[in-house]
């Protein structure tokens, strides 16, 4: 469990062979209802791998539980070893190998921080051969509910050209670190000064937050093709 209703899930093929993937990725979980009706749910992957060193092949998502959903009790109900049926890898929500940006920032609401942590081994090496700088934004209502945060934080005092700027909506951490802040992620956007010259900005997770920081990032002078967006919406 990563937070009280937030479980971390890995998954490998049951065929052995690897699954290779991009990160910012999502796969596809296949289900059925109760009544028999066929669904499906996306997850992006949160797998830290280096992609140089040969493709990946433990799947990790996150998932979030949903009282009374369809899903949840899906996962809820998986024993170590248990399956599910799955598709993917798809998605374009991914670092793009023609970019030449100086800074990305990187906006997310809960379960849409797990691309980002995909993301830290590709941002690792930008950061060292293009000196990129990175922001990440990450809205949390409470301490407990701050997923990957212990990473993200150890990866910011590892890399002095990545920073990690939680923001809590509900209660702050005792001792907050110099850069916690209090509020909404898209309140503390400004702080950091979107530039057109300069920044690509990924937003995923809650719409409400991504609506409000691509118009906060528009207003900065970002165009379109520079906001990178993927908006999670939870489903029965």
């Amino acid at each position: 469990m990563l937070a009280p209703t937030v479980g971390h899930y890995t998954f490998v093929r049951d065929d052995g062979q690897p699954l290779d993937y991009i990160p910012g990725q999502f796969i596809q979980v296949h289900f059925q209802y109760g009544d028999g009706t066929a669904t499906k749910r996306s997850y992006s992957l949160a797998t830290i791998h280096d992609h140089a060193l040969g493709p990946g092949e433990a799947v990790e998502i996150a998932v979030s539980y949903v009282p009374g959903g369809a899903a949840t009790a899906l996962f809820e109900g998986l024993d170590i070893g248990g399956t599910v049926d799955a598709s993917g890898p798809f998605g374009r929500f991914c670092l793009m190998p023609a970019d030449s940006n100086k800074r990305y920032l990187l906006i997310g609401t809960g379960t849409g921080v797990t691309p980002y942590r995909a993301m830290l081994p590709q941002l690792e090496t930008l950061m060292r051969q293009r000196g990129v700088e990175v922001v990440l934004l990450f809205g949390s209502r409470t301490p407990t509910e701050l997923l990957y945060g212990d990473e993200f934080r150890a990866f910011a005092d590892k890399h002095s050209n990545f920073r990690f700027v939680p923001c809590f909506s509900r209660e702050l951490p005792d001792n907050p670190h110099q850069d916690v802040r209090q509020g909404y992620v898209q309140q503390h956007l400004a702080e950091f000064a979107p530039d057109l010259a300069h920044d690509i900005a990924y937003l995923c997770g809650n719409p409400n937050m991504v609506d409000a920081c691509f118009d906060t990032l528009k207003g900065f002078g970002l165009p379109v093709p520079q906001i990178r967006r993927e908006k999670y919406v939870s489903s029965k």
